[in-house]
């Protein structure tokens, strides 16, 4: 397995128009796609984005924390915000958002993942097989992996086992998903299923305490904006 970049975040929830025009109202993201499934909304289509697909309330938190976007000038983006904090809930489900100030091409990208982990330290080590690097603690000690410049950090907490998540999957991008199959099984990796779509195709595994993480491959035809 060979992830190039974090292509997105996939939620599970109710009320993805209110989330969705949330985002795309204050945070400077639009809608790439929507279909009667999901709402895929992101600031840049080849670019980290969110997908929020339609579910049943209410949901359980589970492993997912928050997840941050990276801002050049966290400043601005809070006044565009109309707020002072910058972590915040969208919505009353439980996504939780926040801005991170750092160097970005791209406005609102994904910058991190935090998950809760019953053992932080070896969950990061985990996700070492599933392709992701080794990288640096957060500033307050958090272990991290990461993948194309964004990560995943690790937080101490209990995933639990939720029949409701609110967490579908984290994606990462491939270049190839049937290499990534073939890593899978060498490997000993449990596969959930492979979806062969439009634009893409891609292989969902099941990483450390129950998490989803998606392979993606965009084929030629992907050129969604």
């Amino acid at each position: 397995m060979n992830p190039t970049k974090l292509d997105h975040v996939a939620y599970w929830v109710a009320n993805r128009d209110e989330i969705a025009e949330f985002v795309t109202t204050r945070l400077g993201m639009h809608v790439i796609d929507r279909t009667d499934a999901f709402t895929l909304v992101g600031s840049n289509a080849r670019r980290g984005k969110l997908t929020l697909f339609d579910a049943e309330a209410p949901r359980e938190r589970g492993a997912l924390k928050h997840v941050a976007l990276r801002v050049s000038d966290l400043e601005a983006a809070l006044e565009r915000l109309g707020s002072t904090e910058p972590f915040f809930d969208v919505g009353s489900e439980g996504v939780r958002i926040g801005l991170v100030e750092a160097e970005t091409d791209v406005e609102y990208d994904l910058d991190h993942v935090a998950l809760y982990s019953a053992e932080p330290h070896q969950a990061a080590t985990d996700y070492l097989k599933l392709g992701f690097s080794p990288a640096q603690p957060s500033d307050a000690g958090h272990p991290r992996v990461t993948v194309g410049g964004a990560c995943v950090e690790f937080h101490p907490g209990d995933p639990g086992d939720p029949q409701k998540p609110l967490l579908n999957h984290i994606a990462v991008l491939v270049d190839s998903t049937d290499e990534s199959i073939a890593s899978a099984n060498d490997n000993n990796i449990e596969i959930d299923n492979v979806v062969d779509a439009a634009n893409t195709y891609a292989v969902f595994v099941w990483g450390p305490e129950r998490v989803r993480v998606e392979y993606v491959e965009h084929k030629p035809t992907f050129s969604l904006t």
